[in-house]
């Protein structure tokens, strides 16, 4: 807007109507630089008493400082940064820590009397007081460098407000609309009776508070250096006031060092040594005098003069300026680069060094210039400094000004999940706005358990073995390591490149989504585990007192109900059969053999021996619960054993980490220290560590779990055979997810390969990653922290179990069959058998009935219906005998031996049959029947 003129009666007429504020400023401004003049007369003690009134304590806020997520480097104990997040970033320095062309630089070009008045500059001030009388709107400049403070520490406080000030605003701007509204619908209801306001009233959007804030931001600095008149006056009062307050407190090298701390050089940069880091990548004890030129040019008008867009910082319609070198100077205002022209004229510089220094950045080059003379009229700088500096051409070297986790490269997953532990524990403050602030401007250093060692192994097996993204499905995998006595998350890793830009939400290779977490600690749904969950049912089983070398009928079957006192029993109504995983009518055996074969079947089995409300419950006091909504997973049908529920993987190996730390759960916890800006420690988040299992059950199930990761388990792929005991259990929900978590005594990983959304089938082509994933970053975990046998199971959780054994004699193939399975036994049906039961009638069983270990099995014999048994013949005449035997059904029927026994007779008696008397044979089977005789010759 064109800048208002004011005739010579407007000046007049302003000045009579400042004469009190400009009599105060003018008689204040003596007092304070000159204190050894006399003041006398009712004029002064007038406008003493005026400025006297003014408040004149200023507190010194602490600085908005960058908050820093740091990993510690085990190899040497250094710190390493994984990221900083800040409203402003700054990065303050003691006094010794700049270079002092830079304090001469900034000193020179804005308070050159700085080390002699009282805190206000008496030529500087009354400059800038004449100029607001006059009008135009921008105050003018004069303020000394503790002015300038407080005018930076007010802006800091305004700024720290902001957000809340905007809530504030626009909640009293809805109020106040509702109660209209509300009057009009009352005036204009039929039947006159009142409408409540608060029915029409309408809460600011997220994007209404950001616009507000934006505003509220802007005015900070609107008001703070550009009223004008009677405002502008005021505020110069009121800054005077508590500047010469402020050097009655603080020296002037505390004052000068807090403004090079607080100032703001452009954008989010503030202070110095951030500023040199930004601009020229150097600390600010190692700027040169160009730079230490350049950047107290900046300071003037920090979005102006900043040198960090190369399209230019100055717009004038399509027109950019203040831009990066381009060849030319033609659109450089030559009065900005007098100086140059000026050393030319002398005959110092050329031409072509006049290009090159104003052609880049010229605007700032300008202010450069400027603080570079006023640095030689003073003499801290020589000539030949000030040639050499002036020809120099402003070349930053930029440093990336980047916030949030991006920055953390691999591990900003990691990162991410610290982030939302930040901005969501009340640790870090009792409401969402104060743990922003803390995370933004409280200058915390969050110090975390990240094991760079693991983290590294878990990066380059995701990196080396998982793509991004693949055209026919969401592709999503995280693999993460929880040390078993701590819970300390030591790595995450991510198959997704990390992106929080909303732009980049179409991208399949991107995603701020943190796999391994929960909806609160990595805005996380969670995945079905499938049988990593078995887990559950294991424990539930081993705590009701069963043993793992207990035998049932783990075929797959019709499973009619399944208790639930929680809920109501569960009951097949529709008699479903849940089959498992690949196929497989599953076998009669022990959990030993089920867990190890992931045997689904097998797992119904023990479930319907249990109690499904007691099995949501060992998850819950396990740390497993629903991933979306923190309530405990849903274990409530049949189907619901085997993991059909949204968890986080972090949570499933805490659960696992459980198992391998004798029933001690540890809370997966990100941050071992917090300390602030001043080094003070500050609690960290709450985590505990709680005997949930008793250790007899947990050493049992340790016991069940190693068989998984031995040859023949369906974990044994993951193992990295380095000589570490290992537990593990394998998960496949569907064909859409596939998990592996296996862990040591001293480290638990867990890895997931499945889909992000959809169900699309990840089994058929990436099936067998989760095996990679979890070996190569278990044999690091091995490497790095080792890992001793587990304790030895409980003997009586291990005991074998005796079963009576019925008798099926008798029974059909199908009744005996049935029978003993549902006994816990195992049939085999062998070769049919003479017998006199009808055909297919159980003839033999072997072992016989009785008491015998479960899980044997028993062969079942039908008959084959040929089968007669043998009469007794003996002490019949042979004759006699042998009809007899042809008379029962026998077809093959001879004399055997002969014994002389003059007793006998001459005709013979019978003596006994081969078979013997008694015996089933088949019919058709050669009889021989023994005789004695008086003669056999």
């Amino acid at each position: 807007m064109p800048e208002k003129k004011r005739t010579a009666s407007g000046v007049v007429g302003g000045l009579l109507g400042l004469i009190g504020l400009s009599a105060a400023a003018g008689v204040l401004i003596t007092a304070t630089v000159t204190p050894a003049i006399a003041l006398t007369g009712a004029a002064a003690t007038n406008a003493i008493t005026m400025f006297d009134n003014l408040p004149s304590v200023l507190d010194i806020d602490k600085l908005m400082l960058p908050s820093t997520i740091v990993a510690i480097n085990p190899a040497d104990g250094s710190e390493v940064e994984l990221a900083t997040f800040y409203d402003q970033d700054r990065s303050p320095v003691t006094f010794d820590q700049v270079t002092p062309v830079m304090y001469d630089a900034i000193l020179s070009s804005e308070d050159p009397r700085f080390y002699q008045h009282g805190g206000v500059d008496l030529i500087g001030t009354s400059r800038a007081l004449l100029q607001n009388v006059r009008g135009g709107g921008e105050t003018q400049g004069g303020s000394s460098i503790s002015q300038q403070y407080v005018k930076n520490v007010l802006i800091q406080r305004c700024e720290s407000n902001a957000d809340a000030d905007a809530v504030a605003e626009l909640n009293t701007a809805a109020e106040d609309a509702a109660v209209a509204a509300a009057e009009k619908a009352t005036a204009e209801a039929a039947d006159g009776v009142a409408v409540d306001p608060a029915t029409l009233y309408v809460a600011p959007t997220a994007d209404e508070i950001r616009a507000k804030t934006d505003e509220v931001l802007a005015n900070c600095w609107t008001e703070a250096t550009t009223a004008a008149g009677a405002d502008g006056i005021q505020r110069k009062l009121q800054e005077m006031r508590y500047a010469i307050a402020l050097e009655q407190k603080y020296s002037k090298n505390d004052i000068l060092l807090g403004y090079l701390n607080i100032a703001n050089f452009g954008g989010r940069t503030y202070g110095v040594d951030a500023a040199a880091k930004r601009y020229f990548s150097v600390s600010a004890k190692d700027l040169s005098v160009a730079q230490a030129a350049t950047l107290a040019g900046i300071v003037q008008n920090p979005n102006t003069y900043r040198i960090d867009r190369p399209g230019g910082s100055i717009f004038d319609g399509d027109l950019a300026y203040n831009k990066a070198p381009d060849g030319s100077i033609d659109d450089v205002d030559p009065r900005s680069i007098q100086a140059l022209i000026t050393l030319r004229d002398e005959g110092t510089i050329t031409d072509e060094q006049v290009l090159a220094a104003a052609d880049g950045y010229s605007a700032t080059k300008g202010r450069q210039l400027y603080v570079l003379s006023r640095l030689l009229d003073d003499g801290k700088i020589t000539q030949e400094q000030y040639v050499a500096a002036a020809i120099e051409p402003i070349t930053p070297v930029l440093s990336p000004a980047d916030t949030g986790c991006s920055t953390a490269g691999g591990s900003a997953y990691f990162c991410q999940y610290v982030r939302d532990i930040v901005e969501n524990d009340p640790a870090f403050g009792a409401t969402a706005d104060e743990r922003e602030k803390a995370l933004k401007r409280g200058g915390l250093k969050i110090y975390t358990t990240l094991d760079l060692r693991i983290q590294a192994a878990a990066e380059s097996a995701m990196v080396e073995n998982v793509p991004s993204s693949v055209d026919f499905m969401r592709l999503g995998s995280t693999i993460v390591s929880i040390e078993t006595t701590t819970g300390r998350i030591l790595s995450i890793a991510q198959n997704t490149q990390f992106a929080e830009d909303a732009s980049a939400a179409s991208d399949p290779n991107k995603s701020a989504l943190v796999f391994a977490g929960d909806s609160t600690y990595g805005s996380s749904g969670g995945f079905n585990p499938g049988s990593t969950f078995k887990l559950f049912t294991l424990i539930d089983w081993l705590e009701k007192g069963h043993s793992v070398n207990e035998t049932l009928n783990g075929q797959v079957r019709v499973i009619k109900r399944m208790t639930n006192s929680c809920d109501g029993d569960w009951v097949n109504t529709t008699n479903d059969r849940v089959g498992n995983f690949g196929g497989g009518g599953g076998y009669t055996g022990t959990p030993m053999q089920f867990t190890a074969q992931s045997l689904n079947s097998g797992y119904f089995a023990m479930a319907e021996q249990l109690d499904l409300c007691d099995i949501e419950k060992v998850a819950t006091k396990m740390g497993v619960t629903n991933a979306s909504t923190g309530q405990p997973v849903d274990v409530n049908t049949q189907f619901s054993i085997i993991g059909s529920s949204n968890v986080s993987p972090i949570a499933m190996a805490g659960a696992y980490a459980t198992v391998a730390n004798n029933g001690i759960y540890c809370q997966p916890k990100a941050i071992d220290r917090v300390v602030d800006s001043d080094g003070v420690e500050i609690t960290p988040p709450a985590r505990t560590c709680t005997q949930v299992l008793d250790p007899k059950v947990a050493a049992t199930a340790a016991y069940a779990l190693e068989g998984v990761m031995q040859r023949g388990g369906t974990g044994s792929q993951a193992n990295p055979y380095d000589g570490t005991p290992l537990l593990g259990k394998t998960g496949t929900h569907e064909t859409y997810h596939t998990w592996m978590i296996e862990s040591s005594t001293k480290v638990t990983t867990a890895a997931w390969v499945g889909n992000i959304e959809g169900l699309n089938d990840v089994f058929e082509p990436f099936g067998g990653l989760r095996y990679i994933l979890a070996r190569q970053t278990q044999e690091a975990a091995d490497s790095a922290y080792g890992g001793d046998d587990f304790p030895e199971p409980d003997s009586n959780l291990t005991r074998v179990i005796l079963r009576d054994l019925p008798s099926v004699i008798g029974m059909s193939v199908d009744q005996a069959t049935a029978t003993l399975e549902n006994a816990g036994f195992s049939v085999n049906v062998g070769d049919p058998v003479d017998s006199g039961e009808a055909e297919g009638i159980i003839a033999a069983q072997n072992p016989g009935a009785g008491r015998v270990s479960g899980g044997t099995t028993v062969t079942i014999s039908p008959s084959n219906g040929q089968g007669l048994a043998v009469p007794d013949v003996s002490g019949k005449q042979l004759d006699k005998a042998l009809s007899d035997l042809r008379g029962s059904g026998f077809g093959n029927v001879q004399p055997g031996t002969c014994t002389e026994d003059e007793s006998a007779g001459p005709q013979g008696k019978a003596t006994s049959t081969n078979p013997a008397a008694g015996t089933v044979v088949n019919r058709n089977a050669a009889i021989t029947v023994n005789y004695s005789r008086a003669k056999c010759t």
